[in-house]
């Protein structure tokens, strides 16, 4: 029996990657896309919802029941933003539409991408890491079937993905030397885009023993 898996921040590195291991793995038979804009992606397993309001979903709920999990790969950088603000983005949208999937699907297995340095206490001086530490805090008490927290370090763009974050690209496009050899000096540390997708699905399939997964976890998950 296939499954069907909802996935958020699809335009964005990481969502990309993770679609398009979805669309290509046999196990996946349909992919919702929730976003603000397209995807540019044309695939008879594919579906998008472009949705400009995530702190409500209630005029679209009827679209999001039947599936078996969702990958919240949403995300923005913290830079130049407020806390207010970042949070809003960050927490806000995600536990809003958190909880309108768990209430139209009691089932779902539920995969959040936060990142290495998340803050779990909340109480750290690093804004970003507080406020994703709280948002996988939540995520965990809220009920799902199953929640896992992916905290990748630095990743590795394949399949031609690029980060929409500017600064980011420039650094992929510059320093991708450095962080491949990062990886020679610390094999456990580096993950790509293609292995978190496939970590997700196989998550998803056969679960894992922690619900904090960070990239040696995510190498572990990714193998077939």
């Amino acid at each position: 029996m296939g499954l069907k898996v909802i996935i958020t921040g699809a335009t964005g590195m990481v969502g990309k990657g993770v679609l398009l291991e979805c669309l290509d793995h046999q196990i996946i038979n349909h992919v919702l896309v929730i976003g603000r804009t397209p995807t540019g992606l044309d695939h008879p397993k594919l579906k998008e919802l472009i949705h400009t309001d995530f702190l409500d979903f209630g005029n679209v709920e009827h679209e999001l029941t039947g599936y078996d999990a969702c990958y919240l790969c949403m995300g923005v950088s913290a830079g130049g933003l407020k806390e207010e603000k970042y949070k809003e983005l960050t927490y806000d949208f995600t536990l809003i539409l958190a909880k309108t999937l768990l209430a139209q699907n009691p089932d779902m297995i539920c995969i959040y991408v936060s990142g290495e340095g998340t803050d779990s206490s909340e109480k750290g001086r690093t804004m970003w890491a507080r406020v994703k530490g709280k948002t996988e805090n939540d995520l965990l008490g809220l009920g799902f079937k199953q929640a896992f927290m992916f905290r990748p370090g630095a990743i590795i763009p394949l399949r031609g993905i690029k980060s929409k974050t500017k600064v980011y690209q420039f650094m992929y496009d510059y320093f991708m030397w450095l962080v491949k050899f990062m990886k020679l000096l610390a094999p456990n540390s580096v993950v790509n885009t293609t292995q978190i997708g496939q970590a997700m699905i196989n998550a998803t399939v056969r679960g894992y023993d922690e619900k904090i997964i960070r990239p040696k976890g995510i190498l572990e998950l990714s193998k077939s």
